[in-house]
This record gives structure tokens, sequence and C-alpha cells, in this order.
């Protein structure tokens, strides 16, 4: 289970979703590489793969209606620590997806840390991480 309150899984990762859609759409560049590695994730955290495009679709609704990124991060933030590691390395995926971040997508990640209580350290650590793989 990757949620420690699993009352209702399918909204939870729909949730989890937005926030990744949000990550691909923050530079005005969502792309078919960036919707393959949210879709991986998502099947990674529990999604079924018979409801992935239900959840993506629920996914973009909630990340098109929210107008702060604290409605997404809610679920993220009460998963176990390995488990929010590896939704912040999907989002450094998704960051580096086009090899390199923007000064938006930056922001961004720095103010997930804050918010997702993930220290400096780690989140540098995952940073590189990702670019080595990626490159």
């Amino acid at each position: 289970m990757f949620f420690k309150d699993n009352k209702n899984e399918e909204d939870d990762i729909s949730k989890v979703a937005a926030l990744l859609i949000h990550a691909a759409k923050i530079d005005e560049n969502y792309t078919e590489n960036e919707e393959k590695i949210i879709k991986n994730a998502l099947l990674e955290i529990g999604a079924n793969n018979r409801n992935i495009e239900k959840i993506l679709l629920n996914g973009k609704k909630i990340e098109e209606n929210s107008n702060q990124i604290l409605d997404f991060t809610k679920e993220v933030k009460s998963m176990e620590e390995h488990n929010k590691i590896k939704i912040v390395e999907t989002l450094w995926r998704i960051v580096y997806s086009n090899e390199e971040a923007d000064i938006y997508e930056a922001n961004l990640m720095r103010r997930l840390a804050g918010l997702l209580y993930i220290d400096n350290k780690i989140m540098a650590s995952i940073k590189e991480k990702i670019k080595k793989e990626i490159s």
C-alpha cells in the first residue's frame, strides 16, 4: 500500500497525478514524454493499468481547477518517506525530461522541498541522481 490511509486510493493517486502534471506543465510545454513518465510513476505507486487513463484525466481536471500546489501536496506529504522520495524522483525526471530545468521548474522544486518536508541535501542528492540517469 502506497498511502497510509487507504480510504480512497484512486482519489489520492489522482491528486498525486495532478502534482506531477502541474510540474510537467509549469514550463508551458507538456510533452508526450512527460505524460509517459507520469503514467509509469502512477502505475508504480499503485494505479491500476485499467484505470490509468481515468486517473490521468482526473489528475488533469484537479490540476486545471486548482490555483495552488498545496491542493496536490497533502497526499504526498502523508506518505512514508521512501514513497515520498519516489515522487520527488519522478518530479525531477519530469523537470529534466527536456534535459534542463528552467527557472519556473527550479522554483517549483524548491517550494516542493519545503512543502513536502524534504531536506535540501536529500533534494539535491535526488536531483543529481536523476541528472546522471538521464545523461
